[in-house]
Protein backbone atom coordinates (compact mmCIF):
# COMPACT_ATOMS: atom_id res chain seq x y z
CA UNK A 1 0.00 0.00 0.00
CA UNK A 2 1.38 3.40 -0.97
CA UNK A 3 1.82 5.88 1.88
CA UNK A 4 0.46 9.19 0.57
CA UNK A 5 2.50 11.41 2.82
CA UNK A 6 3.70 14.93 2.05
CA UNK A 7 7.18 13.76 1.06
CA UNK A 8 5.69 11.35 -1.47
CA UNK A 9 3.47 14.04 -2.97
CA UNK A 10 6.36 16.47 -3.35
CA UNK A 11 8.80 13.99 -4.86
CA UNK A 12 6.50 11.69 -6.81
CA UNK A 13 5.92 13.92 -9.83
CA UNK A 14 9.64 14.64 -10.21
CA UNK A 15 10.47 10.95 -10.02
CA UNK A 16 7.90 10.06 -12.66
CA UNK A 17 9.24 12.78 -14.96
CA UNK A 18 12.82 11.55 -14.56
CA UNK A 19 11.82 7.96 -15.21
CA UNK A 20 10.03 8.93 -18.40
CA UNK A 21 13.05 10.85 -19.66
CA UNK A 22 15.35 7.87 -19.05
CA UNK A 23 13.08 5.28 -20.69
CA UNK A 24 14.74 4.36 -24.04
CA UNK A 25 11.53 3.21 -25.70
CA UNK A 26 9.28 6.14 -24.71
CA UNK A 27 6.87 6.89 -27.56
CA UNK A 28 6.71 10.58 -28.53
CA UNK A 29 3.31 12.26 -28.45
CA UNK A 30 1.39 11.85 -31.69
CA UNK A 31 0.04 15.41 -31.54
CA UNK A 32 1.48 18.77 -30.61
CA UNK A 33 0.14 20.41 -27.45
CA UNK A 34 -2.97 22.57 -27.99
CA UNK A 35 -2.32 26.30 -27.61
CA UNK A 36 -3.54 27.95 -24.40
CA UNK A 37 -6.84 29.80 -24.81
CA UNK A 38 -5.95 32.57 -22.38
CA UNK A 39 -9.53 33.36 -21.38
CA UNK A 40 -12.32 32.04 -19.21
CA UNK A 41 -15.46 30.30 -20.44
CA UNK A 42 -18.78 32.19 -20.40
CA UNK A 43 -20.41 32.39 -16.97
CA UNK A 44 -24.12 31.61 -16.80
CA UNK A 45 -26.11 28.98 -14.92
CA UNK A 46 -29.77 28.15 -15.47
CA UNK A 47 -32.16 26.92 -12.80
CA UNK A 48 -35.92 26.61 -12.32
CA UNK A 49 -38.21 28.26 -9.79
CA UNK A 50 -41.56 26.62 -10.42
CA UNK A 51 -42.40 27.45 -14.02
CA UNK A 52 -39.88 30.31 -14.15
CA UNK A 53 -36.60 29.70 -15.95
CA UNK A 54 -33.90 31.70 -14.19
CA UNK A 55 -30.27 32.35 -15.03
CA UNK A 56 -27.43 33.43 -12.79
CA UNK A 57 -25.25 35.76 -14.90
CA UNK A 58 -21.65 36.24 -13.84
CA UNK A 59 -20.44 39.83 -14.16
CA UNK A 60 -16.96 38.82 -13.02
CA UNK A 61 -14.97 39.22 -9.80
CA UNK A 62 -12.41 41.66 -8.46
CA UNK A 63 -9.40 40.66 -6.36
CA UNK A 64 -7.67 43.55 -4.62
CA UNK A 65 -5.57 44.31 -1.54
CA UNK A 66 -7.84 44.40 1.47
CA UNK A 67 -8.24 48.05 2.56
CA UNK A 68 -7.48 48.87 6.20
CA UNK A 69 -11.15 49.63 6.87
CA UNK A 70 -12.75 46.91 4.73
CA UNK A 71 -14.23 45.65 7.99
CA UNK A 72 -14.82 48.64 10.20
CA UNK A 73 -15.34 47.07 13.62
CA UNK A 74 -12.65 44.38 13.83
CA UNK A 75 -8.87 44.58 13.43
CA UNK A 76 -7.65 44.18 9.85
CA UNK A 77 -5.58 41.16 10.91
CA UNK A 78 -8.76 39.35 11.95
CA UNK A 79 -10.45 40.11 8.63
CA UNK A 80 -7.34 39.00 6.71
CA UNK A 81 -7.29 35.75 8.66
CA UNK A 82 -10.90 35.09 7.64
CA UNK A 83 -10.05 35.78 4.00
CA UNK A 84 -7.00 33.50 4.10
CA UNK A 85 -9.09 30.78 5.78
CA UNK A 86 -11.31 30.99 2.69
CA UNK A 87 -8.16 30.53 0.51
CA UNK A 88 -8.21 34.02 -0.93
CA UNK A 89 -4.76 35.24 -2.03
CA UNK A 90 -2.70 36.40 0.94
CA UNK A 91 -3.45 39.99 1.87
CA UNK A 92 -6.23 40.17 -0.70
CA UNK A 93 -10.00 39.92 -0.88
CA UNK A 94 -12.10 38.66 -3.80
CA UNK A 95 -15.56 40.06 -4.45
CA UNK A 96 -17.74 38.34 -7.11
CA UNK A 97 -20.71 39.97 -8.92
CA UNK A 98 -23.76 38.03 -10.11
CA UNK A 99 -26.99 39.56 -11.51
CA UNK A 100 -30.03 37.28 -11.86
CA UNK A 101 -32.25 36.91 -14.92
CA UNK A 102 -35.84 35.81 -14.31
CA UNK A 103 -37.98 34.60 -17.22
CA UNK A 104 -41.54 34.58 -15.90
CA UNK A 105 -42.96 33.39 -19.22
CA UNK A 106 -44.43 36.82 -19.85
CA UNK A 107 -41.56 39.09 -18.78
CA UNK A 108 -37.79 38.89 -18.92
CA UNK A 109 -36.52 40.59 -15.75
CA UNK A 110 -32.85 41.33 -15.03
CA UNK A 111 -32.22 41.95 -11.33
CA UNK A 112 -29.22 44.31 -11.23
CA UNK A 113 -26.96 44.72 -14.24
CA UNK A 114 -23.37 44.71 -13.00
CA UNK A 115 -20.39 47.03 -13.17
CA UNK A 116 -20.57 48.04 -16.81
CA UNK A 117 -17.56 47.91 -19.11
CA UNK A 118 -16.50 51.47 -19.88
CA UNK A 119 -15.23 52.26 -16.38
CA UNK A 120 -13.17 49.11 -16.00
CA UNK A 121 -11.00 48.77 -19.09
CA UNK A 122 -7.86 48.06 -16.99
CA UNK A 123 -9.61 45.00 -15.52
CA UNK A 124 -9.10 43.14 -18.84
CA UNK A 125 -12.51 41.54 -18.58
CA UNK A 126 -12.40 40.64 -14.87
CA UNK A 127 -15.65 42.56 -14.39
CA UNK A 128 -18.29 44.05 -16.66
CA UNK A 129 -19.12 40.68 -18.22
CA UNK A 130 -22.93 40.80 -17.96
CA UNK A 131 -23.65 41.72 -21.58
CA UNK A 132 -21.22 39.19 -23.02
CA UNK A 133 -22.50 36.43 -20.73
CA UNK A 134 -26.13 37.25 -21.56
CA UNK A 135 -25.21 36.91 -25.22
CA UNK A 136 -23.43 33.62 -24.54
CA UNK A 137 -26.59 32.42 -22.80
CA UNK A 138 -28.57 33.21 -25.95
CA UNK A 139 -30.28 36.31 -24.51
CA UNK A 140 -30.49 39.46 -26.63
CA UNK A 141 -30.17 42.57 -24.44
CA UNK A 142 -32.96 44.11 -26.52
CA UNK A 143 -35.34 41.42 -25.25
CA UNK A 144 -35.02 42.42 -21.58
CA UNK A 145 -38.38 43.86 -20.42
CA UNK A 146 -37.37 45.14 -16.96
CA UNK A 147 -34.07 46.00 -15.31
CA UNK A 148 -34.82 45.86 -11.60
CA UNK A 149 -32.24 47.60 -9.41
CA UNK A 150 -31.84 46.40 -5.83
CA UNK A 151 -30.04 49.65 -4.95
CA UNK A 152 -27.94 52.26 -6.71
CA UNK A 153 -24.34 51.28 -5.93
CA UNK A 154 -22.08 51.27 -9.03
CA UNK A 155 -21.56 47.50 -9.22
CA UNK A 156 -25.33 46.99 -9.46
CA UNK A 157 -26.35 49.86 -11.71
CA UNK A 158 -23.50 51.00 -13.97
CA UNK A 159 -24.18 48.18 -16.42
CA UNK A 160 -27.28 50.04 -17.58
CA UNK A 161 -25.00 51.65 -20.18
CA UNK A 162 -22.93 50.02 -22.91
CA UNK A 163 -19.27 50.91 -23.43
CA UNK A 164 -20.23 53.69 -25.89
CA UNK A 165 -22.65 55.26 -23.40
CA UNK A 166 -25.83 54.04 -25.09
CA UNK A 167 -28.54 52.19 -23.18
CA UNK A 168 -27.49 48.56 -22.81
CA UNK A 169 -31.11 47.40 -22.55
CA UNK A 170 -32.88 49.83 -24.88
CA UNK A 171 -36.37 48.34 -24.57
CA UNK A 172 -36.36 47.75 -20.81
CA UNK A 173 -38.26 49.59 -18.12
CA UNK A 174 -35.75 50.66 -15.46
CA UNK A 175 -36.98 50.24 -11.88
CA UNK A 176 -35.28 51.53 -8.74
CA UNK A 177 -36.29 51.48 -5.05
CA UNK A 178 -38.05 54.72 -4.16
CA UNK A 179 -36.15 55.18 -0.89
CA UNK A 180 -32.77 54.72 -2.55
CA UNK A 181 -33.67 57.08 -5.36
CA UNK A 182 -34.79 59.73 -2.87
CA UNK A 183 -31.57 59.38 -0.87
CA UNK A 184 -29.04 59.48 -3.74
CA UNK A 185 -30.81 62.21 -5.70
CA UNK A 186 -31.02 64.55 -2.70
CA UNK A 187 -28.66 67.54 -3.04
CA UNK A 188 -28.50 68.05 0.73
CA UNK A 189 -27.41 64.45 1.27
CA UNK A 190 -24.78 64.85 -1.45
CA UNK A 191 -23.43 67.99 0.23
CA UNK A 192 -23.06 66.15 3.56
CA UNK A 193 -21.01 63.46 1.81
CA UNK A 194 -18.34 65.86 0.53
CA UNK A 195 -15.91 64.89 3.32
CA UNK A 196 -16.28 61.15 2.66
CA UNK A 197 -14.50 60.20 -0.60
CA UNK A 198 -16.35 56.92 -1.10
CA UNK A 199 -19.79 58.43 -0.49
CA UNK A 200 -18.92 61.49 -2.58
CA UNK A 201 -18.06 59.22 -5.50
CA UNK A 202 -21.27 57.24 -5.04
CA UNK A 203 -23.42 60.35 -5.24
CA UNK A 204 -21.53 61.58 -8.32
CA UNK A 205 -21.88 58.18 -9.97
CA UNK A 206 -25.66 58.04 -9.52
CA UNK A 207 -26.03 61.51 -11.03
CA UNK A 208 -23.82 60.53 -13.98
CA UNK A 209 -25.43 57.16 -14.69
CA UNK A 210 -28.98 58.50 -14.64
CA UNK A 211 -28.33 61.88 -16.24
CA UNK A 212 -30.97 62.51 -18.90
CA UNK A 213 -33.03 59.41 -18.12
CA UNK A 214 -34.39 60.37 -14.69
CA UNK A 215 -37.98 60.61 -15.96
CA UNK A 216 -37.78 57.11 -17.42
CA UNK A 217 -37.01 55.43 -14.09
CA UNK A 218 -39.96 53.82 -12.31
CA UNK A 219 -39.68 53.99 -8.51
CA UNK A 220 -41.06 51.05 -6.55
CA UNK A 221 -41.95 50.45 -2.89
CA UNK A 222 -41.33 47.52 -0.57
CA UNK A 223 -43.94 44.89 0.16
CA UNK A 224 -45.36 44.96 -3.34
CA UNK A 225 -45.09 42.81 -6.44
CA UNK A 226 -42.79 44.78 -8.74
CA UNK A 227 -42.94 42.26 -11.59
CA UNK A 228 -44.91 39.02 -12.03
CA UNK A 229 -43.99 36.73 -9.14
CA UNK A 230 -41.30 39.12 -7.82
CA UNK A 231 -41.93 40.91 -4.50
CA UNK A 232 -39.68 43.66 -3.08
CA UNK A 233 -38.47 43.12 0.50
CA UNK A 234 -37.17 45.79 2.89
CA UNK A 235 -33.47 44.97 3.38
CA UNK A 236 -32.30 48.43 4.42
CA UNK A 237 -28.99 49.22 6.07
CA UNK A 238 -26.58 48.59 3.24
CA UNK A 239 -28.23 51.63 1.67
CA UNK A 240 -31.42 53.38 2.83
CA UNK A 241 -33.44 51.73 0.07
CA UNK A 242 -31.54 48.47 -0.30
CA UNK A 243 -33.95 45.77 -1.46
CA UNK A 244 -34.07 41.99 -1.55
CA UNK A 245 -36.61 40.05 -3.61
CA UNK A 246 -38.76 36.97 -3.20
CA UNK A 247 -39.23 35.24 -6.55
CA UNK A 248 -42.11 32.75 -6.38
CA UNK A 249 -43.79 30.46 -8.88
CA UNK A 250 -46.25 27.82 -7.71
CA UNK A 251 -44.89 26.29 -4.51
CA UNK A 252 -41.26 27.18 -5.36
CA UNK A 253 -39.38 30.26 -4.19
CA UNK A 254 -35.92 31.77 -4.20
CA UNK A 255 -34.76 34.77 -2.16
CA UNK A 256 -32.59 37.17 -4.16
CA UNK A 257 -30.66 38.69 -1.27
CA UNK A 258 -28.79 41.39 -3.22
CA UNK A 259 -26.24 42.80 -0.73
CA UNK A 260 -27.74 41.63 2.56
CA UNK A 261 -24.19 40.44 3.01
CA UNK A 262 -21.08 41.12 1.02
CA UNK A 263 -18.82 38.08 0.46
CA UNK A 264 -20.27 35.34 2.69
CA UNK A 265 -16.89 33.95 3.78
CA UNK A 266 -16.51 37.07 5.93
CA UNK A 267 -19.93 38.60 6.55
CA UNK A 268 -22.30 35.63 6.60
CA UNK A 269 -19.95 33.80 8.93
CA UNK A 270 -19.61 36.98 10.99
CA UNK A 271 -22.98 38.75 10.61
CA UNK A 272 -22.12 41.55 13.03
CA UNK A 273 -19.03 42.64 11.11
CA UNK A 274 -19.45 46.03 9.45
CA UNK A 275 -18.37 46.08 5.81
CA UNK A 276 -17.11 49.44 4.56
CA UNK A 277 -19.92 49.73 2.00
CA UNK A 278 -22.82 49.64 4.51
CA UNK A 279 -24.20 53.14 5.04
CA UNK A 280 -25.96 52.16 8.29
CA UNK A 281 -23.88 49.21 9.53
CA UNK A 282 -25.93 48.61 12.67
CA UNK A 283 -29.15 48.39 10.67
CA UNK A 284 -27.39 46.25 8.05
CA UNK A 285 -26.33 43.75 10.73
CA UNK A 286 -29.87 43.62 12.11
CA UNK A 287 -31.21 43.03 8.58
CA UNK A 288 -28.71 40.21 8.06
CA UNK A 289 -29.81 38.36 11.17
CA UNK A 290 -33.51 38.84 10.42
CA UNK A 291 -33.11 37.77 6.79
CA UNK A 292 -30.95 34.72 7.51
CA UNK A 293 -33.08 33.58 10.44
CA UNK A 294 -36.06 33.62 8.07
CA UNK A 295 -34.17 31.87 5.28
CA UNK A 296 -32.82 29.19 7.63
CA UNK A 297 -36.24 28.54 9.15
CA UNK A 298 -37.84 28.25 5.69
CA UNK A 299 -34.88 26.29 4.23
CA UNK A 300 -35.15 28.78 1.38
CA UNK A 301 -32.83 28.83 -1.59
CA UNK A 302 -30.85 32.10 -1.72
CA UNK A 303 -29.04 33.89 -4.53
CA UNK A 304 -26.36 36.32 -3.39
CA UNK A 305 -24.92 39.02 -5.63
CA UNK A 306 -21.50 38.60 -3.99
CA UNK A 307 -21.65 34.82 -3.54
CA UNK A 308 -19.21 32.65 -5.51
CA UNK A 309 -20.70 31.77 -8.92
CA UNK A 310 -23.26 30.34 -9.57
CA UNK A 311 -24.12 32.34 -6.45
CA UNK A 312 -26.79 30.15 -4.87
CA UNK A 313 -27.11 28.13 -1.71
CA UNK A 314 -28.86 27.53 1.58
CA UNK A 315 -28.14 29.19 4.91
CA UNK A 316 -27.97 27.30 8.18
CA UNK A 317 -27.61 28.70 11.68
CA UNK A 318 -24.29 27.82 13.30
CA UNK A 319 -24.47 29.05 16.86
CA UNK A 320 -24.33 32.85 16.73
CA UNK A 321 -23.11 32.66 13.13
CA UNK A 322 -24.41 31.26 9.85
CA UNK A 323 -22.91 29.01 7.23
CA UNK A 324 -23.60 28.84 3.52
CA UNK A 325 -24.26 25.48 1.88
CA UNK A 326 -23.68 26.06 -1.86
CA UNK A 327 -25.92 24.31 -4.35
CA UNK A 328 -24.44 21.53 -6.41
CA UNK A 329 -24.06 22.21 -10.14
CA UNK A 330 -26.99 20.55 -11.91
CA UNK A 331 -26.33 19.51 -15.52
CA UNK A 332 -30.06 19.69 -16.31
CA UNK A 333 -32.55 22.49 -15.72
Amino acid sequence: MTDLNRRYLLTGAAAVGAATALTPFATPSAHAAAPATGKQAPGFYRYKVGSFECTSINDGARTFPMPDTFVRNVPKEQALAAAEAAYMPKGMVTVPFNPQLINTGGKLVLIDCGNGVAQFEPSKGAVGRTLSNLAAAGVDAKSIDIVLMSHLHPDHTNGIHSADGSMAFPNAEIMAPAKDWEFWMNAENAAKAESNPMMKNYFANVKKVYAGIESKVTRYDWGKEVAPGITAIDASGHTPGHTAFAVASGSSKILIQSDVTNIPELFLRNPDWHVAFDIDPVQAAATRRKFYDMAAAEKALIAGFHFTFPSMGYVEKDGAKYRLVPVAWNPVI
